[in-house]
């Protein structure tokens, strides 16, 4: 049996402390979409007369709290890697867990946004405002900080706006962290997927940048014009995409178009987007709507952001918020058939 899909609030389960978690559900007649009080879970998104979702998602919250922490979540105070799991701001230095091969912090360790609880603090059918307090030391990042998460449906458009403020020289970078796939297929092969960017971060075997940029041109990572995808073909992309260099007004950077015709148009003011193809997903943990599992390369994990290991890359875009300062991003997907 599905899950309510009428606006609305709706009791989803309690996590491994004993906190309740709701499943707040927008819906404007052409988008219905459902999110999670937990770690703001972008949870399911239906376009009209298309019977799937076009993000992955669970039915149920068991697979959010072990295979699929960050499917949908938005993750922060600053997603992606973070070399040494360590970094300095203002002669100070700071430790964070080292939570991927015990000597990087990936997405803000245990300290990870997309873990807590957040409030609604305002909702009517169409839109929800999530907020959440983040202590000073949390997971070793300073500041006492107050974030804010806006969801709004206009037509086929999703908008997300996410807001911080701190009493501390902090630092913060967030991202949604769904997977997505048009065809409802276990794959997401024969999807196309473009990209406006002409330079990428340099990887090393653990995803970690080296601070090396590269042109695209002549690569695989050339997405500008467009590229078929077929799972298992190289490169296998968990890579950041340069789109600018630094903040700017929200500008369309990324379209992923499915074999079905259905398409996801995103745009942000982020300088930067992730791509993962879920490579190594690996089967059982995950479960979609359906209760099967999700497997290797089930969706691509698009991440609008600022560029990887910022804190300790000075030449990257500066992630650095300082007291009365305020941190803002505003990411937008747009879907057509």
């Amino acid at each position: 049996m599905g899950l309510e899909m009428s606006p609305g609030v709706y009791e989803f389960g309690s996590d491994q402390d004993g906190n309740r978690v709701d499943r707040v559900v927008l819906s404007n007649g052409e988008l219905t979409v459902a999110m999670l009080t937990r770690g703001a879970i972008l949870q399911d998104v239906r376009l009209k007369d298309v019977p799937y979702s076009l993000t992955l998602g669970a039915n149920d919250l068991a697979p959010y709290l072990d295979g699929m922490a960050y499917f949908g979540a938005l993750v922060g105070p600053v997603v992606n890697r973070i070399s040494g799991a360590k970094a300095e701001l203002s002669g100070q230095s700071y430790s964070f867990d080292p939570n991927q091969d015990r000597r990087i912090t990936l997405h803000s360790g245990k300290a990870s946004t997309s873990a807590k609880i957040w409030t609604i603090a305002e909702r009517s059918e169409t839109e929800v405002e999530f907020t959440l307090k983040l202590s000073d030391g949390d997971g070793g990042f300073p500041g006492n900080r107050d974030v804010r998460a806006r969801f709004a449906l206009d037509g086929t458009r999703l908008s997300m706006t996410v807001s911080a403020t701190t009493d501390k020289t902090t630092w913060v970078n967030f991202a949604n962290h769904s997977y997505w796939n048009m065809d409802g297929t276990p794959s997401y092969a024969g999807h196309t997927l473009r990209i406006a960017a002409d330079r990428y971060c340099v990887a090393d075997d653990d995803a970690m940048v080296t601070g090396e940029l590269r042109d695209v041109e002549g690569t695989g990572f050339d997405l500008r014009d467009g590229r078929a995808l077929s799972p298992g073909d190289d490169p296998h992309y968990d890579t950041n995409f340069c789109l600018a260099d630094g903040k700017r007004a929200v500008t369309p950077i990324a379209r992923l178009t499915g074999t079905s015709g259905i398409s996801m148009d995103m745009a942000s003011t982020e300088p930067g987007l992730q791509v993962y193809d879920a490579k190594r997903q690996a089967p059982g943990k995950a479960k979609n709507h359906a209760g099967e599992e999700y497997g290797p390369y089930c969706g691509l994990a698009m991440e609008a952001q600022c560029w990887p290991d910022a804190p300790n890359k000075p030449d990257f875009p500066s992630i650095v918020l300082r007291e009365g300062e305020r941190y803002e991003q505003v990411t937008t997907y747009t879907f057509s058939r």
